[in-house]
């Protein structure tokens, strides 16, 4: 297949491609958890906020931390909390030099990954904003006007051009080698609760003028319990150029072994347009988590490789440690591991709740 060609004045037209996650970060957005129909209040409380104070202690070894905040209120509420586990936080303004600032902006839930806007960089070091319509995967819940506000919310703190797209798309959906290669699934992309009107190849087309993508890599379902569809940041990712780590669940009677085993074969015999393949790295599974009756998205590969380590999920089981040292190993850094159990309540966890931006 010829190599595509972006469309005239496209953001890849102009030369800005989305950046793997693996190169410097300018910062990570967090959304501060808030929303009672994604955790109820105790569980946000007592359970949740901790895990995010985990979250911001890590990342902030490496980057900024821009934590959204949803009133002065709440964003004293937070200063105190942080500043109890020793870490300063500041309002944002001009004068802020803080690693970690507040930014008051009434979101309606926490999925910053989904909503927040995707920048894209090129080689001169210039950034834009890209901006699409996020629609709560699909219509499945009523929150979406204040989250829809976020990527122009962003593209003003970063002083950034935007480039918004009558599309959906959210960056969850999507996972990049920061080369021109993506992996997405065709049950989320291509289902007909996004953009009813694209083919695959309308689709192919706008990953490219957004945000550079030129070969995309079709995966088929995702994991259980996840309400997106099936992200691919819950069980595939790119921690190499030509690397992927892929979730493998064991237990042939779990409900998630077939879509896996289908995702690694598919992986293991992709060709790209240069003939060559793909290292796939196998990545265990927690034990199957549930709440009530109700299967939880439990997966080690929503992590987040940030500048200083890789946020990683962690369940308090025994499987936590062979999943941090696959990480550690591919990545070459260290593992700082975070409580997930009260996170996937939520139905995702750190990549899902952060957004990063390129340096």
């Amino acid at each position: 297949m010829a190599e595509r060609t972006p469309t005239l004045g496209s953001p890849a037209a102009r030369g800005f491609r989305r950046r793997a996650e693996w190169e410097p970060h300018d910062c990570t957005w967090l959304v501060w958890p808030h929303c009672e129909d994604t955790w109820p209040g105790y569980v946000l409380d007592e359970r949740v906020a901790p895990s995010y104070v985990a979250m911001v202690d890590a990342l902030r070894l490496g980057e900024t931390v821009r934590v959204i905040v949803q009133s002065e209120d709440h964003a004293e509420e937070v200063r105190q909390r942080l500043a109890a586990s020793g870490i300063a936080a500041v309002r944002e303004s001009p004068e802020a030099d803080a690693a970690v600032r507040l930014h008051v902006w009434p979101t309606d839930d926490e999925w910053i990954r989904d909503f927040g806007a995707l920048v894209v960089r090129n080689a001169a070091g210039d950034r834009l904003a890209t901006d699409w319509v996020f629609n709560a995967w699909g219509g499945k819940y009523d929150r979406t006007e204040q989250n829809n506000t976020v990527p122009v919310l962003m593209a003003e703190a970063h002083c950034l051009e935007r480039e918004p797209y009558d599309v959906v798309l959210e960056g969850g959906s999507v996972d990049v080698n920061g080369a021109g290669l993506a992996l997405t699934t065709e049950s989320c992309l291509l289902n007909p609760n996004r953009n009813p009107e694209l083919s695959r190849d309308e689709v192919e087309q706008l990953l490219l003028n957004g945000l550079g993508i030129q070969e995309t890599i079709w995966l088929g379902d995702g994991i259980a319990g996840d309400d997106t569809d099936g992200h691919v940041d819950d069980f595939a990712r790119f921690v190499g150029e030509r690397t992927v780590v892929v979730a493998q669940e064991p237990d042939a009677g779990d409900v998630n072994h077939e879509p896996l085993e289908e995702a690694v074969g598919r992986l293991r015999a992709w060709r790209g347009r240069d003939g060559r393949g793909l290292e796939v790295v196998e990545l265990p599974m927690p034990p199957a988590l549930f709440e009530g009756d109700e299967r939880l998205p439990a997966s080690y590969a929503n992590f987040l490789i940030a500048n200083a380590a890789v946020l990683m999920p962690s369940f308090d089981v025994p499987q936590d440690d062979a999943a941090a040292a696959v990480l550690e190993r591919v990545t070459g850094r260290p593992v700082a591991r975070i409580p997930a159990r009260a996170l996937v309540w939520g139905l995702g966890a750190c990549h899902c709740l952060s957004q990063d931006v390129p340096a």
